[in-house]
């Protein structure tokens, strides 16, 4: 490849680790990321690839843990729309660790790269997010969400009157997505052990080089943790038709 690198990555890691230890008994038997929405007829996961596809990666990377060869196994016998390979941490090694050790298998580490959590079910333009990171000429760009609170609100004046009642409205502040682009130079500044959240990024952030970008107004995200995330995405997604 020569020149300028092209600012919409065809590559991403997605980490697919976690215990899942709040949406149990649905994760007795698999991971995390292998639980189906009600409605949808596939797992998170299936559901992750194809967007990843659609949105121009061919090669994908997935980070197994928990129940990995429940995962392994899926993928293996899954009709998918890119090429994946799966790597299983031996030790643990903490989140920007982990996200490490998975990088080291893209194919092109020349190159940019996406990389999302395995619990995040979403459905946003990723070019557009890669060129948001790539104008910005930043090391990395995190999605950014802005969830709705599950409570609802109470609106009052200065004097302490009740105004009005607002059922679960957005929150107030942005939240990391879970979605991410990478330079093809982060790879390297991430730890081998530890926490890029802790490390990374805010060295990052002080040196101007980490980019947020705002979900479009409209887009779809929601992070599945609990029995409440699936039943409640399930309303969302069938009203939505999807």
């Amino acid at each position: 490849m020569t020149g300028a690198p092209h600012p919409y990555p065809t590559q991403a890691v997605v980490l697919a680790g976690g215990q899942g230890s709040r949406l149990r008994p649905y994760t007795d038997d698999r991971p995390k990321p292998m639980v189906e929405i009600p409605g949808t007829g596939t797992p998170i996961i299936g559901h992750q690839l194809n967007w990843l596809a659609e949105e121009g990666v061919t090669d994908a990377v997935v980070s197994c843990g928990h129940l990995a060869e429940v995962l392994q196994e899926w993928l293996s016998q899954a009709q998918l729309p890119l090429r994946v390979t799966t790597v299983v941490e031996n030790e643990p090694l903490g989140r920007g660790g982990g996200l490490k050790y998975a990088a080291a298998s893209l194919p092109r580490p020349d190159e940019p790269w996406y990389a999302t959590n395995g619990d995040i079910w979403t459905r946003f333009p990723l070019r557009e997010m890669a060129a948001f990171h790539h104008e910005r000429d930043a090391e990395a760009t995190l999605a950014l969400a802005r969830p709705r609170i599950p409570w609802g609100a109470v609106e009052t004046d200065a004097f302490g009157h009740v105004l009005d009642f607002v059922e679960s409205p957005p929150s107030p502040y942005l939240i990391n997505a879970g979605v991410y682009v990478f330079s093809a130079a982060f790879t390297d500044l991430l730890p081998t052990r530890g926490d890029h959240e802790r490390t990374t990024f805010p060295r990052l952030a002080r040196q101007r080089r980490l980019a947020g970008y705002p979900l479009p107004q409209g887009a779809y995200w929601r992070a599945i943790d609990t029995a409440k995330d699936l039943t409640e995405a399930a309303k969302e997604l069938a009203a939505q038709g999807r």
